[in-house]
């Protein structure tokens, strides 16, 4: 009877992820149907005179005559299909490619770049937070800086900063909801990293919706992005100060002393044998038998079968094979070769970034046959495509008892995302590629964002509130919660880019 309550626990965390995944579908499925039916509903409204005014000409360039949008498609390469062929069975190719591409990422995360991070931490003595949230986050955001690169010089569009502030979105909900619902265990967070990157990610925020709100980047709004950044990585740097006065204000707060008496001792955790505290050792080492070398060897070792797997773990062996003989080739394994940690985690950088970018391709193009407008597709799918790296990621350290780091690290990449991600093709752009010649400033078109980075401050309030009241406590009602906030977020931000409560978009030509 002892183990029935564990194992009702059991079913019901099991019963929470299963109406999770249900859940997000089933979102974003109407979304799907009700934004086929916007369409319609927004030419009609834009048809009227009277209201024209609140469009920008900017957006209507490439299809001229027709007042709409070119499709974010068109901003991507072929992928040799038309459409017609992608809504008659070919878009199923691009959604099992995806979800292979998801598999690459997760073993790139899981096998090398987790380690490379670790071996970064111990080389330079760094805290596990503080690689999270600077590191981690940087690897993990590489795909978003070339997005949006691609979308300033290239495009000259908002898919860079529509896909960035989704994402930043999906960073504060989605990845905390996935570590409490798919970490399978509650774990303690220390509140000052959580508390720290938080506030500097609402300086963050509070910054964008001050830079964003005219419509107009100025040179010197980009240049005090950058130099916002610098200032975050400065504050890393004394953070063991920090922490310590910030530990004292709260301990005078409380008026409680972390130091208590032990009184009575009877039997001592250490006792001592031959002058010698006896225990210790057992602590600090852990054996290491040649068993343990061996199951190590045959599981980094690509051409050993594995005999003692059920079939199950066969199939996803010659599944994952091809996966595994590609990073073979290309990326060293740093727990085999401990020197050679940053090419590793070079590597894992250049495979991040092209994956994120492939997935973000791909997902573009599946939204694109469903009918999705390109403004929800970047607050949704293309943001939850270029955040897979930090998911994966975040899951596999929190899984393995680092909830700091993994929440650290989805913090941290949104700070680095709309600081840097933003700030400097900005002031690249601005400085030195005007699009008009002694214009020191870019523009972005989308009435809509001034609205969803406002809601960014209210999901990092829910978040943090979420923490705080769960006693800095990730489990499944953490996740959930967040998950539940995540989900009201994307109905609301598509609402608002749909048009349903007034005009901020054009609508994508069809095409």
């Amino acid at each position: 009877m002892a183990m029935l309550p564990r194992t009702r626990h059991k079913k019901l965390v099991l019963g929470f992820k299963v109406l999770s995944l249900v859940s997000v579908s089933v979102v974003y499925l109407l979304i799907s149907v009700f934004s086929s039916e916007e369409r319609s509903d927004t030419y009609n409204v834009l048809d009227n005179p009277s209201r024209r005014h609140l469009l920008q000409v900017n957006n209507v360039t490439d299809h001229p005559g027709e007042n709409c949008t070119p499709p974010a498609i068109d901003e991507f390469p072929s992928d040799g299909f038309t459409r017609e062929q992608r809504r008659h069975g070919a878009i199923v190719l691009h959604i099992l490619l995806s979800c292979y591409l998801f598999v690459l990422l997760a073993t790139v995360c899981d096998i090398y770049f987790v380690p490379a991070v670790k071996k970064f931490c111990s080389n330079l003595k760094m805290k596990e937070d503080i690689a999270g949230a600077t590191i981690m986050a940087v690897a993990n955001s590489s795909a978003e800086l070339f997005i949006n690169c691609v979308g300033t010089f290239v495009t000259e569009g908002d898919l860079g900063i529509g896909t960035i502030v989704g994402s930043a979105v999906f960073n504060i909900l989605a990845i905390p909801a996935s570590c409490g619902l798919f970490a399978n265990m509650a774990m303690d967070i220390e509140w000052w990293p959580i508390t720290r990157d938080s506030t500097m990610y609402c300086f963050a925020v509070v910054a964008l919706i001050v830079v964003v709100e005219d419509g107009t980047i100025l040179l010197s709004e980009a240049i005090a992005l950058v130099v916002l950044y610098s200032l975050y990585i400065l504050l890393m740097c004394f953070n063991s100060s920090l922490s310590r006065i910030a530990h004292k204000v709260v301990a005078k707060i409380k008026r409680r002393n972390y130091y208590v008496e032990v009184m009575g001792e009877t039997h001592p955790l250490l006792y001592r044998k031959n002058g010698k505290y006896q225990g210790l050792d057992e602590i600090l080492q852990e054996e290491i038998t040649l068993e343990d070398c061996e199951k190590f060897e045959e599981s980094t070792n690509i051409w050993i079968w594995p005999k003692e797997e059920t079939i199950k773990g066969k199939l996803w062996w010659i599944f994952t094979w091809p996966l595994s003989f590609l990073l073979f080739l290309t990326i060293p394994d740093c727990r085999k070769y401990p020197r050679l940690y940053v090419i590793t985690f070079i590597m894992c950088i250049i495979w991040i970034g092209i994956t994120s970018y492939v997935i973000s391709w791909l997902i573009t193009i599946i939204g694109n046959t469903l009918s999705i407008p390109d403004s929800v597709m970047g607050l949704t799918f293309l943001a939850a495509g270029t955040s897979v790296p930090e998911a994966v990621s975040s899951v596999i350290v929190t899984k393995q008892g680092h909830a700091t780091m993994g929440l650290s690290s989805s913090i941290g990449s949104n700070t680095f995302d709309i600081l840097l991600c933003l700030g400097i093709p900005w002031l690249i752009k601005a400085a030195f590629y005007p699009k008009i010649p002694g214009a020191h400033w870019v523009e972005i078109h989308s009435d809509g964002i001034n609205i969803c980075t406002g809601a960014l401050l209210s999901s990092l309030v829910l978040f943090y509130a979420s923490l705080a009241f769960n006693k800095f406590r990730l489990d499944w009602k953490v996740g959930l919660t967040c998950l539940l906030i995540y989900m009201g977020f994307i109905v609301l931000a598509c609402l608002v880019e749909l048009n349903v409560f007034f005009v901020v978009n054009v609508p994508t030509c069809d095409q």
